[in-house]
């Protein structure tokens, strides 16, 4: 579709997407704040009890993603989208009417955190292969920075909301806000007329239904198989594996190693989502003075450059708490930035008909490899110590950018 000088400012169905996108987004920071605290002050859960909770938010996504690309190959898109965000208020509304009940439990805490993961991560893959098709390709880049700056505007103002609404509401009540947040988002995504292509084209293979190993076939072979699509998952994998590091130790890094108190912590962890916020931005600007291929390259080099910044913290002394905010502004940001790049190129150069599958593939193999880091920096943590460990997952992360150094990413230019 044509779109007038002003771009997608002037695109009502987008408009549509990008407003169902920033309340649903900004409820989800609310819920996920609000549940743990319901299953620490309502039901006692201890801190093995929290962190299972938070496993299960994130865990069952990559079950769903090793079935979900074909479906949504298969599949109009918006429909499951719409669909998503109806499992989502329905689970979230079951934990306030239960417990206004008298009858809420671990267990459903459990049930509707794990299940929530699963209808997340189903909407995401769809998402990201509706959006194309909405926009076209020549505003992927566009598009993509307007929902990323949505999201790290949530991140910002989510959970500092949400402890407000918990202050005013109590924890229960606050989530029936989430729970209304999905039903306006899927109410906002009935309101787009744009007619959607059919799912596959005629005489694919996957239009009877294939097979789960035909599927991930295909999304390995579009993904790993491009010259441009291939070296970003590979760096994509690479980052995701040191970001189990990060995920597994930061925490701890700080609070313990570094001797920081919980409100430094927090303030420093805010930033992120600012400099999300500000990758969100610069990332046009650095595909037009760069290409977008130089622009990716630059991104993330420097972004993960940027992460030697946390174990050098530990030798900085007064210095170490503006050092750990730099990083998160250019860590988050930089971080941004390539993904936009990197998810705008999958979308603009691989088929329609594949994109669920290849997206579903770079879903289970980041997640893996995010939980694998996880597991192995806990496991190395002991015999090595805190701060080596760190070393290691920062230093690691460096082979990210260098995945990218392809004769086809340097000459890719912005569209």
């Amino acid at each position: 579709m044509p779109l007038p000088r002003d771009g997608l400012w002037q695109h009502p169905d987008f408009l549509r997407l990008w407003a169902a996108q920033a309340v649903s987004a900004l409820g989800s920071r609310v819920s996920r704040t609000a549940l743990p605290i319901i299953a620490i002050v309502s039901l006692g859960a201890d801190a093995a009890g929290v962190a299972l909770l938070a496993a299960l938010s994130a865990a069952p996504g990559l079950l769903v993603g090793l079935f979900a690309g074909g479906l949504v190959d298969r599949s109009r898109k918006r429909p499951l989208l719409i669909g998503a965000d109806l499992v989502r208020a329905a689970l979230i509304l079951s934990v306030p009417v239960a417990a206004w009940a008298g009858g809420l439990s671990q267990i459903q805490l459990y049930v509707v955190s794990a299940l929530v993961g699963m209808a997340t991560s189903l909407f995401q893959i769809a998402d990201n292969a509706y959006l194309p098709s909405l926009v076209g390709q020549d505003h992927l880049v566009e598009a993509n920075a307007k929902l990323e700056g949505t999201d790290a505007a949530a991140e910002i103002a989510g959970p500092g909301a949400a402890g407000i609404l918990i202050q005013l509401l109590t924890a229960p009540v606050t989530m029936v806000a989430d729970a209304l947040s999905y039903l306006w988002s899927a109410a906002l995504l009935g309101r787009i007329r744009a007619a959607e292509a059919p799912a596959l084209p005629e005489g694919d293979a996957a239009a009877g239904g294939a097979s789960l190993i035909e599927d991930l076939r295909v999304g390995l072979r579009h993904g790993f198989g491009h010259p441009v699509v291939g070296p970003t998952f590979m760096a994509l994998g690479a980052q995701a594996l040191s970001g189990g590091f990060f995920f597994a130790l930061y925490m701890l890094y700080l609070l313990e190693h570094l001797r920081l108190d919980a409100a430094a912590t927090g303030l420093i962890i805010s930033v992120g989502g600012i400099g999300a916020l500000g990758g969100s931005v610069v990332a046009g600007w650095l595909g037009r003075r760069f290409g977008a291929g130089p622009a990716m390259i630059l991104s993330l080099a420097v972004g993960q450059a940027g992460s030697l910044l946390i174990p050098l913290a530990a030798r900085l002394g007064p210095l170490a708490v503006p050092a750990l905010v730099l990083h998160q502004l250019l860590g988050d940001g930089l971080m941004v930035a390539f993904m936009i790049h990197a998810v705008s190129a999958r979308q603009a150069m691989l088929p329609l008909h594949v994109l669920g599958r290849v997206n579903a593939t770079l879903h289970v193999l980041t997640g893996a490899l995010l939980l694998l880091g996880t597991l192995a920096a806990g496991w190395l943590a002991g015999p090595l110590g805190l701060e080596t460990t760190v070393w290691l997952g920062v230093v690691g992360g460096l082979a990210a950018p260098l995945l990218l150094l392809r004769p086809a990413i340097w000459r890719l230019q912005s569209a």
